[in-house]
């Protein structure tokens, strides 16, 4: 539950955390729709951990699909697949 004494404080982190968004590149779609997705899935699911695996699960997925592959470290990749695994296994978003 979200008490009202709180809200100052909510709205403060929030409006932090939305900083970075502009300096986003949004012509560049292999960089702009896992943003996108960052920050449409964790208000969605109330998971900033979910938010975070949508968004390297896509990235890694549209870099490789775009053959841009190489541009991605490999720990990303490790990453997108262990949270691929907990999606499937786990079944919790």
């Amino acid at each position: 539950m979200l008490y009202p004494i709180t809200a100052p404080a909510v709205i403060t982190v929030g409006c932090m955390m939305m900083q970075p968004v502009a300096g986003i590149d949004w012509k560049d779609y292999s960089d702009s729709i896992p943003a996108f997705l960052v920050i449409l899935i964790m208000p969605l699911t109330f998971s900033i951990a979910t938010g975070i695996a949508f968004g390297l699960i896509s990235y890694a997925g549209i870099k490789l699909l775009s053959g841009r592959g190489r541009e991605v470290p490999w720990l990303v990749y490790l990453l997108a697949v262990v949270f691929i695994l907990r999606f499937i296994y786990l079944k919790s978003l």
